[in-house]
C-alpha cells in the first residue's frame, strides 16, 4: 500500500495549526465557557500574605506530603489528612502570564499534534483517499491527543470534572477542524 508522506502534508499540518489556533482564541475569549474554571480562593490576599514568606519554587505540590510510605502509613500523617486542608498546588512562575511566550508554545503544540494527526493518516492512507478516510484518521488521532490525556488528571489529582469534560469538548472541537483541514487538503 502506498502512504502519504509528511511532506507532502506540510499545508495541512500548518493550517490545521492556525485554524485551531484562531479556534481555541474564540473559545477562551467568549465569556463564559472557561471563565469559572479557576475560581478564587475566599480571601485571597490574606492567603497570599501567609504563604508569600516561605518563597516556594515554582513547581507542582502536594499538601500534606508524605515522605514515603512507611511514614503515609503513620498515625501522625492520617491526623494530618483527616485535620486537612488536602492541596495540590502549582506555583507559577511571576511571568507566567507573558502572553507571547504562552502563544507561542500553544502553537508549537498544534503543530506536534498535526505532525501526529498526519502521520498516522499517512501511514493508514495513500494519497487520493477519500474525505471521510482523513477525516476519521486525522480526527480521531487530534481528538486523543487535545483530550484524552487530560483525563486522568480528573481520575488521579481530583481536578474537576467540569473542567475536564469543557477541555474535552475543546478538544473535540480542534478534532474536528484538524480533521477537516486534513480532508480538503489531502494530497490526490
Amino acid at each position: 500500500m502506498t502512504v502519504t508522506g509528511l511532506l507532502d502534508l506540510w499545508l495541512p499540518i500548518l493550517l490545521s495549526a492556525v485554524f485551531v489556533f484562531i479556534l481555541s482564541s474564540i473559545i477562551h475569549m467568549a465569556p463564559l465557557w472557561h471563565r469559572g474554571d479557576y475560581p478564587g480562593v475566599p480571601n485571597q490576599d490574606a492567603v497570599m500574605d501567609a504563604v508569600r514568606p516561605f518563597g516556594i519554587a515554582p513547581g507542582d505540590y502536594m499538601i500534606p506530603r508524605a515522605a514515603n510510605m512507611k511514614e503515609y502509613k503513620t498515625p501522625e500523617f492520617e491526623q494530618k489528612l483527616n485535620k486537612g486542608p488536602l492541596l495540590i498546588v502549582t506555583v507559577l512562575r511571576r511571568d507566567a502570564f507573558n502572553m507571547g511566550r504562552s502563544l507561542t508554545l500553544w502553537f508549537i503544540y498544534l503543530v506536534v499534534v498535526s505532525i501526529f494527526a498526519a502521520y498516522i493518516a499517512g501511514r493508514a492512507l495513500p494519497p487520493g483517499a477519500n474525505y471521510l478516510d482523513v477525516f476519521r484518521f486525522a480526527g480521531a488521532t487530534a481528538f486523543i491527543a487535545y483530550s484524552v490525556a487530560l483525563w486522568q488528571m480528573s481520575i488521579w489529582y481530583h481536578r474537576g470534572w467540569g473542567m475536564t469534560i469543557k477541555s474535552t469538548i475543546d478538544g473535540l472541537l480542534y478534532g474536528l477542524v484538524t480533521a477537516g483541514v486534513f480532508g480538503w487538503l489531502w494530497p490526490h
